[in-house]
């Protein structure tokens, strides 16, 4: 990460490349999401469906992100809280579908798997690129640089799953993928909550030391 990531305030998007920027990246997620879902279903693939399950999160988020620039600390930081529980909620849900895939488990279809993780990696990496110059920003701002690094980064691990169950012909190699992509969301939640939380409290500080001083 950048050296402001410890920051409790940076950039906060209002740049209107900014904007522009996270429009472009908005629509690669929910074109990326129907063709992930769509894959994982023909394919059987858990992987698939987590990371197009992320992919629609992102976008929903990213939207989000976009609404609440400009506005006050205190309704950013609250904005980057909702986007932390609802990752949180998502890690959360990967982990308990792929358990429960352990039980009822089938073995997927690699060639589409690998394709299709081509394509969303290619997709991902023009996000991360897209928005790497605003990678130290604030929680709000910051939450979209993570999410986009998230993407690529399970990707990645969604084309070495499909090598795996190539290899080995079954399907433990996906759930082992989808099982690590939900500890990533985990992760990257408790992160975005944290900063959220100290931004916000910053910003209430703020707010009684005005009012002190009236």
């Amino acid at each position: 990460m950048g050296a402001h990531c410890g920051h409790d305030v940076g950039f906060d998007g209002s740049d209107p490349s900014f904007r522009r920027a996270l429009l472009f990246v908005i629509a690669i997620n929910f074109l990326m999401f129907g063709v992930e879902m769509v894959a994982g279903h023909i394919s059987g693939s858990q992987a698939l469906m987590a990371d197009a399950l992320d992919f629609f999160a992102d976008g929903v988020t990213y939207t989000i992100s976009l609404i609440v620039i400009g506005k006050v600390l205190r309704v950013r930081s609250i904005a980057a809280l909702a986007k932390g529980m609802s990752l949180l909620l998502m890690g959360l849900w990967v982990m308990g579908s792929t358990i429960y895939n352990v039980i009822f488990i089938e073995t997927p279809k690699a060639e589409i798997m690998g394709v299709i993780g081509f394509m969303a990696f290619l997709a991902n990496v023009a996000s991360v690129l897209i928005l790497m110059r605003w990678r130290d920003g604030d929680a709000n701002v910051r939450s979209v640089w993570l999410c986009s690094r998230n993407d690529a980064i399970g990707n990645v691990a969604v084309m070495l799953a499909a090598l795996g169950v190539f290899g080995t012909g079954t399907g433990w190699p996906d759930l082992l993928v989808a099982g690590i992509m939900a500890i990533l969301f985990l992760s990257s939640a408790i992160k975005i909550i944290k900063q959220g939380k100290r931004e916000l409290a910053s910003s209430l500080g703020s707010s009684y030391k005005n009012r002190s001083s009236v």
